[in-house]
């Protein structure tokens, strides 16, 4: 017998359930027949796909009333919003030639914000500092706001990441400080900070005039010089221009200076924090110097984080609101193809009868959950085809197999569209799903299309935009029926995501057993109708679950955690890391959280790939921005570069651990942790967050 009492539940609810469930159970023979049949359409079969998909008619619950919508028009009902400025996608900041904010002046924000702890202040002290660049000149506003993330442009513009190595920034800082190499690397062994390293050789390095102070403006340029330098003597270009910079550096400006390069500024100023201060800077310049309401400060953060999730483009959505004001946004910064807008999330779910209980009396849908990556594909007014992954990375050179334009239904009218879809390795032979494990051997960039062994399909499961249309505030129901109108499937390159309506225990029981057999996680439960139903860019929503099977009645998901440290291996594994220290992500301190220790899980063959991969990111000593117990460090620290997906039993609290710890008096740990994969298409940012661990310790039974 299925068990369906729920948390929470009355008992008139548990006794409706009941008799619903057990009168599901007297249907006739050839009802149950027909429901086996139904499950089995959604099989994940490439011809069965192609040839039949489901419908939104089918399977409606019985306590509905209202119909499905009937067929969408793919022609806008009223004029198209688009964003103002002119060819946005290809947008790139610059910084003005005469700029007028020094680079000491945000070097000393920076060095403030590193010794303090309070969030509120590090907000007020950036908030604070912005609002100074905008009464003194806006044209810095952009560039600077970058160098406060610790950016050089939009996260979807290639060519503008730093990260130079160590070799590198030592043999630039022994050549500019008057350092032998070897002094400078015995230093670092000791500090493991080459920005400190560099401020202290400049503080004691003679110099014969003093230098012109270095702008923001003009910092800024060169980083985006060294970022994109390519070619022949590119290095040697790297190196005078950082040189020239270094020699001109003075207190802590070299110290940042260095970190920048480094793409690990590590001050604990997080990314939502500089949103949250930009807003209250935009807003005390709009009423001239007057502090705004708190209640307006809350709805400007709004304003700012919704545009922000839809154009993640600094500059567009600085200068929309310079121009039209912080509060009109949404009329004037939208989704735009050829902008990839942040993806929305589901929360994990823990059992059947939990997401029967969140959908109470609703209309929803249980769609497979592919292990795959996931593919945001944008078709642009020139025909052209970008494919961006969850972090707004431009991939589209990761699949040159793939042309979106092969799949339009209507090529003539159909001009530009946004689809979120899964990209999943496929076997052409068997028509079968191949594990992420296959997907992961692909190469991530310089991959021609005759040489790609591995192929992938497309699972497409919603459309953000058709023909400039911005469609997330329609319902769910609507969407897909643009997405089915839209586009022609194609089978094993281009298939919907496989899907069913219902509201019956067993009908979902039976579909997530069929998606697993089906080579799937499990499943993705979604609101159909409303406002609930509405796409929402870069939220972890409750109005979509996911159901996997593995963790039922466990956390209700796996964790991706950031690698911090190692154990010495022993007996079998030694000459490798015979255990890893894992840490969560504060989104709100930047800083990483330990969480537990893990061993199990690992094949020979992954520990020694592991080691290989670890050993050049060891350090000497834990980064300022590791929070863990000094009365148990591990044998060997690393640079936060790698995640790896956890499975645990349960959560509890420990006195050695700190996830979470600022809301208990003791951390958060996982026990029973267990190695899955590296997760290689995730940035250590986009670790579970320890506002996420806590919601997961919470959420367990034995609180409730």
């Amino acid at each position: 017998m299925i068990r369906i009492a729920r948390l929470g539940m009355s008992s008139t609810k548990k006794q409706a359930t009941l008799a619903k469930f057990f009168s599901s159970r007297k249907r006739d023979e050839d009802e149950a027949l027909q429901m086996e049949d139904s499950v089995k359409k959604h099989q994940v079969n490439a011809i069965e796909t192609a040839q039949k998909q489901p419908k939104l008619e089918e399977n409606p619950p019985a306590s509905h009333d209202d119909s499905p919508s009937p067929l969408v028009s793919l022609e806008a009902s009223k004029p198209v919003i688009k964003n103002d400025i002119k060819d946005a996608p290809a947008i790139v900041p610059t910084a003005p030639k005469d700029s007028k904010i020094l680079y000491s002046q945000i070097c000393n924000v920076f060095n403030e914000i590193e010794n303090t702890s309070s969030r509120l202040q590090i907000v007020k002290l950036c908030g604070d500092f912005l609002y100074s660049v905008l009464v003194k000149t806006q044209k810095d506003l952009v560039p600077i706001t970058y160098l406060l993330i610790n950016k050089l442009g939009p996260d979807y513009q290639p060519g503008l990441e730093l990260g130079l190595g160590e070799g590198l920034l030592m043999k630039t800082i022994s050549e500019s400080c008057g350092k032998s190499l070897a002094q400078v690397k015995a230093r670092y062994r000791e500090l493991g900070d080459l920005g400190r390293i560099a401020q202290e050789a400049r503080a004691v390095q003679p110099t014969m005039f003093k230098p012109k102070p270095l702008t923001t403006g003009e910092v800024f340029s060169n980083l985006q010089a060294i970022a994109k330098s390519q070619g022949k003597d590119s290095q040697l270009r790297k190196v005078q221009l950082i040189k020239k910079m270094l020699t001109a550096c003075e207190g802590v400006e070299a110290k940042f200076l260095i970190r920048s390069l480094e793409a690990k500024l590590r001050i604990g100023l997080a990314e939502k924090s500089v949103l949250v201060a930009l807003s209250k800077a935009l807003l005390t310049h709009e009423h001239n110097g007057k502090e705004p309401s708190s209640q307006l400060v809350d709805a400007a953060e709004q304003k700012i984080r919704d545009a922000f999730c839809q154009v993640p483009n600094y500059e567009i959505v600085i200068k929309t609101a310079l121009e039209h004001g912080i509060m009109n946004l949404d009329k004037h910064c939208v989704l735009t193809p050829g902008i990839p807008l942040k993806p929305m999330l589901a929360k994990p779910s823990k059992s059947i009868s939990e997401v029967l209980d969140r959908f109470q009396g609703q209309r929803f849908t249980c769609e497979y959950k592919y292990d795959g990556e996931r593919a945001q594909v944008h078709l642009l007014p020139d025909g052209t085809m970008r494919i961006y992954s969850r972090n707004g990375e431009n991939m589209t050179e990761r699949y040159p197999e793939i042309n979106i334009g092969d799949f339009i239904a209507d090529k003539v009218n159909t001009h530009t569209l946004i689809l979120d879809c899964e990209a999943v390795a496929w076997d052409k032979e068997k028509n079968t799903i191949l594990p992420f494990q296959v997907l992961s051997t692909r190469k991530r960039k310089g991959v021609v299309a005759e040489d790609v062994k591995v192929r992938v399909c497309l699972f497409a499961f919603d459309i953000l935009c058709y023909n400039d249309e911005p469609l997330i505030n329609r319902p769910l129901a609507e969407r897909r029926e643009y997405l089915e109108r839209a586009l022609k499937p194609v089978p094993g390159e281009l298939q919907f995501a496989s899907e069913v309506t219902t509201m019956s225990l067993e009908e979902m029981q039976q579909y997530l057993d069929q998606s697993v057999k089906d080579a799937c996680e499990g499943l993705m439960v979604k609101s159909l109708d409303g406002e609930d139903s509405h796409y929402e860019p870069s939220k972890r929503s409750r109005n979509w679950l996911k159901l996997k099977k593995d963790y039922l009645q466990g956390v209700g998901d796996s964790l991706d955690l950031c690698v911090l440290g190692a154990y010495y291996g022993r007996g079998k594994r030694t000459g490798t890391y015979g255990g890893f220290l894992l840490g969560c992500y504060n989104q709100d301190s930047g800083e990483f959280e330990t969480c537990c220790k893990i061993g199990t899980g690992f094949s020979d063959e992954m520990l020694q790939k592991l080691y290989d991969e670890l050993k050049p990111t060891e350090i000497k000593d834990p980064k300022a921005f590791f929070v863990f117990s000094e009365s148990a460090p591990p044998d060997i620290w690393f640079e936060p570069t790698m995640l790896f997906e956890v499975l645990t039993a349960d959560l509890s609290l420990s006195p050695v651990y700190k996830a979470g710890s600022s809301s208990y008096d003791k951390g958060i740990s996982l026990r029973f942790p267990r190695f899955i994969r590296i997760r290689d298409d995730k940035s250590v940012e986009d670790a579970t967050s320890s506002e996420q661990v806590i919601e997961f310790y919470e959420s367990q039974a034995h609180l409730k």
